[in-house]
């Protein structure tokens, strides 16, 4: 508690405009930010609480207002009160008149703290709900000092079509008799300052005082003789018009909207979201049954299409309805799975705080796309390798202050965090504005590590694939960010443990970027089956494009084993399926031959050459034990409809294995990249 109320003082003193704002100063704010939350973590916990740290950032947090530091050895002094009685002793003598006060007027009644009821308008701004605060709250807290009541004005609410929900477009005005000061109304209004525009007035305020006073005074007394000398006393002239401002009665405009008040503050609580905590292993049996259901229905459907009943049939249309309701309950688990990415992103930027601190940087990072969603299984495994890779963008991607300044750049780095939707897939990029990977230095490591020969002719893809090799790093010496060589080794092990795959784009100069596709959900998929040399693989049906049917004469050979076909004036490359799982040889004639095209991540489009297309459907994705060899292309199984085992694969994946090989062979640019370019 005293952290935190040393805390506050200052963020006090800065919102009162009476402290400005430096860069050290946001510096130190964000450190007892994250030392806060500790704080409240350990006393969860019941940990030990670390003293050191904290005297350290209050001693920082004084330096800043001197004024207002305190000790903690500065008690405050206390105070020896005793109350001492005092005696009056009025003597007048023996001739001092007695006065005789039965006769006199009795004495006007004291006004009360309110001259009449308050009437409060309040229209919160579309900051007051991003705060998390709630007028329903706000306008149960003013009934709550008296009698009140509530109506809503709704005229400014636009016409559906052009209504916003971020846009509140309604105002409550609150008529209140409460027997409060105006002073304590508005305490109700005091988190939402600036948030709203708030209008307190009181009815009668200053007349409705001077009226029942002079009202009290307006009898003649007894005995005149005892006014005389009482100038000041009220004429009868304020008195005699007195009832006029009573004649329309204060109460009545609310009397009018008050049987409209009671729905209207009812409503507020009504339409607020509501929302219903559950644990996450209900969640994870719900996915697995509905799991199960995807198979019974394929197995069903399987069984009925194999008894030869017409496509008309009563069962046919049956099993078309439990298709479609199976889908939807499919899609209702999977919406409740799914979770946006800003929680994972906002503890990205304490990595980078503390990272930039440790090695004396200046860093900037910038969050894009936070509200996608994914998986909720898919943002919790992936914290750790994304901790990793902004630590490594930040120790080893950026420069330095002064070789920043030396190459023409700003010396405060930036860190770019992109989530966003490609292909039926997560793309999540981390990019830097750093001096880009030096592909030589990592070469040379390389060969002085002995993880590649020394005469290897490597392209610049597999130069920066070798940073993920276990062991490998290019810190020369080992910090608490860096030098053991296990950082992106970790990184792409989780990542393909969640059917991902990472690549890399650098260049020198500019930067470096390190892209994570990661799929949708690791549950359910929609897929396309396929034949391919006697074995039944599963592609995902959101990355197929189109089917076509191949002739001899619509391939052309660009050297032995790379072969691109044209598809609308531009060329596409081709991958023979078979051949690149090792089922079969590459083919020689490629008449009748079924491809299908395959959107690819960067934009660009790939063929893949198959024997046949055999359904499309629904499918349970089940992942391989570790005990299986991860062979590249290979996402996971499924179970078919007559419970045979399939593979799911990657198309990507494929592609980017065949392009490798076909580089080591032939040490020249792929033909994916060539067809990119020109397609």
């Amino acid at each position: 508690m005293r952290f935190a109320h040393r805390y506050e003082t200052v963020l006090d003193e800065v919102r009162a405009g009476r402290f400005d704002v430096t860069a050290e100063a946001m510096k130190v704010f964000f450190q007892a930010a994250d030392h806060l939350s500790d704080l409240v973590r350990i006393s969860r916990d019941g940990e030990a609480l670390p003293d050191d740290k904290t005297a350290e950032l209050l001693t920082a947090l004084d330096a800043f207002l001197p004024s207002l530091a305190v000790t903690e050895e500065e008690e405050p002094e206390e105070i020896d009160f005793q109350p001492m009685g005092l005696a009056l002793d009025l003597d007048f003598g023996g001739d001092a008149p007695a006065f005789d006060l039965s006769d006199l007027p009795p004495p006007p009644p004291m006004p009360g703290p309110t001259a009449g009821p308050f009437v409060i308008t309040f229209t919160p701004h579309t900051e007051l709900f991003a705060t998390g605060n709630e007028p329903a709250l706000l306008l149960r807290n003013l009934l709550e000092l008296g009698q009140g009541t509530v109506t809503c004005d709704t005229t400014q609410v636009p016409d559906l079509e052009n209504l916003t929900s971020e846009v509140p477009h309604l105002t409550w005005t609150v008529v209140l008799d409460a027997d409060v000061e105006q002073t304590e109304v508005a305490t109700i209004f005091d988190f939402v300052e600036g948030l709203c525009t708030l209008n307190i007035t009181q009815d009668g305020a200053d007349t409705s005082g001077t009226t029942a006073q002079d009202t009290a005074l307006s009898p003649a007394p007894a005995d005149p003789s005892l006014i005389q000398p009482l100038p000041e006393a009220p004429s009868p002239t304020p008195a005699e018009s007195a009832p006029k401002p009573q004649t329309p009665p204060t109460p009545s405009p609310p009397k009018a909207p008050a049987t409209s008040a009671k729905p209207t503050a009812g409503g507020g609580g009504a339409a607020a979201k509501s929302v219903v905590r559950v644990d996450l292993d209900r969640i994870e049996r719900l996915v697995n049954l509905v799991g199960e259901l995807v198979i019974n229905q394929a197995m069903l459907s399987q069984s009925l299409e194999q008894s030869g009943l017409s496509p008309h049939s009563d069962a046919m249309n049956g099993l078309e309805e439990f298709q479609r309701l199976t889908r939807d309950i499919q899609d209702s688990v999977m919406m409740i799975r799914a979770q946006p990415v800003k929680s994972l992103f906002q503890r990205m930027s304490r990595i980078v705080r503390e990272a930039s601190s440790a090695v004396d940087k200046d860093v900037r990072l910038h969050t894009f796309g936070e509200a996608t969603e994914v998986d909720k299984t898919v943002i919790e495994r992936l914290a750790d390798p994304l901790t990793h890779m902004i630590r490594n963008a930040v120790d080893h991607g950026l420069e330095s202050k002064e070789d920043r300044i030396a190459a023409g750049k700003s010396p405060q780095g930036t860190v770019n965090l992109t989530a966003a939707h490609r292909s039926g897939r997560v793309v999540i990029e981390i990019s830097d504005d750093g001096a880009g990977i030096n592909r030589p230095k990592v070469l040379q490591i390389a060969i002085d590590k002995g993880l590649i020969p020394p005469d290897v002719q490597l392209s610049d893809t597999e130069i920066d694939n070798l940073l993920f090799l276990p062991g490998f790093s290019t810190a020369s010496v080992v910090s608490d960010l860096s030098g053991r060589g296990v950082g992106m080794d970790v990184v792409r092990t989780a990542i393909q443990a969640l059917g991902g795959r990472i690549t890399t784009t650098s260049q020198p100069g500019q930067g470096t970027s390190f892209s994570i596709s990661l799929p949708l959900t690791l549950a359910v998929l929609d897929g396309m089956v396929v034949e391919v040399a006697g074995e039944t693989l599963v592609l995902p049906l959101n990355l197929v494009i189109e089917t076509l049917t191949l002739q001899h004469d619509d391939v052309e050979m660009v050297r032995p084993g790379n072969h691109v076909i044209e598809v609308r004036s531009g060329f596409v490359p081709l991958f023979d399926l078979g051949a690149a799982m090792g089922y079969r040889a590459p083919l020689d004639n490629f008449g009748d031959a079924v491809v299908l095209l395959i959107a690819l991540e960067d934009g660009g489009r790939a063929a893949i050459m198959i024997d046949n297309i055999l359904d499309q459907r629904q499918v349970v994705i089940k992942g391989l034990d570790d005990s299986f060899y991860r062979a590249p292309g290979i996402a996971a199984a499924t179970i078919l409809g007559d419970g045979q085992i399939a593979l799911i694969l990657d198309p990507s994946d494929i592609i980017n294995s065949t392009s490798s090989s076909a580089i080591s062979q032939a040490g020249t640019p792929p033909a994916s990249q060539a067809a990119g370019a020109s397609a």
